[in-house]
């Protein structure tokens, strides 16, 4: 059997694996490549896969750095199923034609802008070929052992990340010998809101794991609901706004279930909510379709509360023109609006209006990136530039840590040491991280392992 690491190897995005065998050749994760696009556009216009002669791809789940490639398989010739969680095929179908979107519009806008013989860069695909990645999707229960064939088994497990990500474990018949992978997609960290904790595994041939913060340690979660508590009622004494940016998948989902534990318990200011962003609403329905795929605590919530997604006072913001309502209406409320980064979206417009306030809180839930104004608030600057205007930073800035839904070095180490009680593993193989990251979680798993951990590149092929 052969792996080779196509993607998320030796960097963090462009999740792609693909595994070999006499018989088989199955792809791990069709992941985007995402950052600068002279650097990114290669990467994303050209498989190494030879997508029309794959037999399958199996998805961990919906995040664009994992699934955001599969149009750009289709349209290349796959034709083949694609087999994830029915969660994960549900967020991804609408993450997929959003992202073909995107591409869309930028492509209007960098044609618009081009100088007279630059070259003028097409979408990666379309939309058509989004909705055709959608019809391949076969879905595959939680914990449950799927015969794929004579040769091949199939068994997901919960990884705790996002709704529907799984942790994938797959037997495959290679010269009259069954052998067992594992691949972690991204592992969620344990005693999170809404989802159930990642599982452990038994023993098995090869571990191809994640290890984005194998070097970090988060800070603890389970004071959250406290933190949003006293920073949302400090605004709402000042008469003042609280501009939540938010990542559309996951983190808007969470911040949403924790207000509304906070509303039932009758912990938090009575002050209208707003969610103002269209993807995150309807990734939302989506989660509300799924709660019984949720933890105990959310089927304890639902007994006495039938919709974990909505409160008195909390509104789904739909058009432009509610959304730029929202900048001449006085205080105080929250908005809660893509991105996470503030980069764009409809959260810049919010935070333009409100930075200049006193009155007004901007709250960061979330790592910022150098370079991004997210990080320019989260540093406190005298000022910031919003759309090429110059804002004074009056506001109150506030961060809230461990909303993270990527597992740190604890709990890798933690699933780890589960995987070695269970008998540990012959190879693992350290992806989806920097360098940094991904070292550190080589000498933690060393134990865990008959072979010392390797760290593959872009390319690299290893014998099984």
């Amino acid at each position: 059997m052969k792996i080779t690491f196509l993607g998320a190897a030796g960097e963090v995005t462009g999740s792609q694996h693909l595994i070999e065998t006499d018989s088989r050749r199955i792809l791990l994760d069709c992941g985007l490549f995402q950052g600068r696009d002279s650097e990114t556009r290669p990467k994303n216009e050209k498989f190494h896969c030879h997508p029309r002669k794959l037999d399958a791809v199996i998805l961990s789940h919906a995040h664009i750095d994992h699934s955001g490639n599969l149009p750009g398989l289709v349209k290349a010739g796959f034709d083949g199923p694609i087999f994830c969680t029915r969660a994960t095929a549900d967020i991804t179908t609408i993450m997929l034609r959003d992202s073909a979107r995107i591409q869309k519009e930028d492509a209007k806008y960098h044609a618009k802008k081009a100088r007279p013989g630059e070259p003028v860069f097409e979408p990666l695909y379309t939309e058509d070929h989004a909705r055709a990645v959608a019809k391949l999707f076969e879905y595959i229960d939680v914990g449950k052992w799927e015969k794929l064939g004579d040769d091949v088994r199939l068994r997901f497990h919960h990884a705790g990340h996002i709704l529907g990500a799984a942790i994938c474990e797959l037997e495959l018949l290679d010269e009259g010998e069954w052998k067992r992978i594992v691949f972690t997609g991204d592992l969620g960290r344990r005693d999170q809101p809404l989802l159930h904790d990642p599982v452990p595994v038994d023993r098995c041939d090869v571990v191809i794991s994640e290890s984005t913060y194998g070097n970090r340690i988060h800070p603890n979660s389970h004071d959250v609901k406290a933190e949003l508590q006293r920073v949302i009622c400090a605004a709402s004494t000042r008469r003042g706004k609280v501009i939540i940016p938010a990542f559309s998948l996951g983190r808007t989902q969470m911040l949403v279930y924790l207000l509304n534990e906070l509303r039932n318990e009758d912990g938090m200011c009575r002050v209208p909510v707003y969610i103002d962003s269209p993807l995150a609403t309807r990734l939302t329905e989506v989660y509300r379709d799924h709660q019984e795929d949720m933890d105990e605590d959310v089927q304890e919530t639902l007994k006495h509360d039938d919709d974990i997604f909505e409160f008195d006072g909390l509104v789904y913001v739909q058009s432009h023109a509610e959304s730029i309502a929202l900048n001449r209406q006085p205080g105080p409320f929250v908005v809660i609006s893509a991105s996470g980064m503030c980069e764009n979206g409809r959260v810049v417009h919010h935070l333009k209006h409100a930075v200049s306030g006193a009155e007004n809180t901007i709250l960061i839930i979330g790592f910022q990136a150098s370079g991004t104004l997210g990080r320019q608030l989260v540093e406190r600057r005298d000022h910031v530039y919003i759309h090429g205007r110059r804002c004074p930073l009056n506001a109150t800035v506030e961060t809230i840590n461990g909303l993270s839904a990527h597992a740190d070095a604890e709990d890798l180490k933690w699933w780890f040491d589960e995987l070695q009680k269970k008998g540990g593993c012959g190879q693992a193989f350290i992806v989806h991280g920097e360098a940094d990251g991904a070292s550190a979680l080589a000498d933690l798993i060393k134990d865990t392992c008959d072979q010392p951990p390797i760290i593959p590149q872009f390319g690299e092929s290893f014998i099984i």
